[in-house]
Parts: structure tokens; sequence; C-alpha cells
């Protein structure tokens, strides 16, 4: 069975999904709703969207024939846990090229003209 984490950024990698979570970051939504602005075909977005349901991103409920798809974004906080370890490691990288930055930009004293 794979990690949530993995099936999470699994999830994540598709722009059609990343759409389709923007759009339900705004409120529940049908399939056919979400499939409007996609140039594929209902199966295709459905596709999608069992994609996002098995990494817990989507729960889809049931209102009589209506069944709304709507955001869980809990699986998100592992991806940003995840990627927050690794803050230091890229604040460091840029306070040395800021540093360097400077440096080239640091008229030397030991230049002939």
């Amino acid at each position: 069975m794979p990690d949530t984490l993995s099936t999470t950024l699994a999830a994540l990698a598709d722009p059609t999904r990343r759409a389709i979570l923007a759009r339900l970051s705004m409120g529940e939504a049908s399939v056919n709703e979400l499939a409007e602005p996609f140039d594929m075909t209902l199966a295709a977005v459905s596709k999608h969207i069992k994609v996002l349901e098995a990494a817990g991103l989507v729960t889809r409920g049931r209102q009589a024939q209506f069944r709304p798809c709507k955001l869980d974004a809990a699986p998100m906080g592992e991806v940003a846990t995840y990627i927050e370890t690794y803050r230091g490691f890229w604040e460091g990288n840029l306070d040395r090229l800021g540093d360097y930055l400077k440096t080239l930009q640091t008229p030397r004293s030991d230049t002939k003209n």
C-alpha cells in the first residue's frame, strides 16, 4: 500500500486535477460542473476525480440523484509539512546567493584603472 504522501503528490502532479481542486475550493460541484472548463470527455474527468478520491482529496456526497464532489484538503497538510522540512535548506541557499551577489556588486579596491 503506497504511503499517503506519495499518493497525494501523485494526485497533485496533474494540472487538470489541480484545476479541479481549485474549483472545489470555492464549494462543492457535480462532475458535470467540474467537466465544463475542460476539453475532454466526462469519463476522463471522472477518472481524474477518482484519482483525487483515492488520495483523499475529494469526497462525494449523495443528495437524491445528485452526487456532489467536495474538497478535503487534509492530505495537503502532510505535503505542506514535508515541504516545510526543506525551508531551512532553501533559505540558506538564498541567503548565500544574496551574499554572493553583494560581493559581485561591491567595487573591488584592487582593480587598476
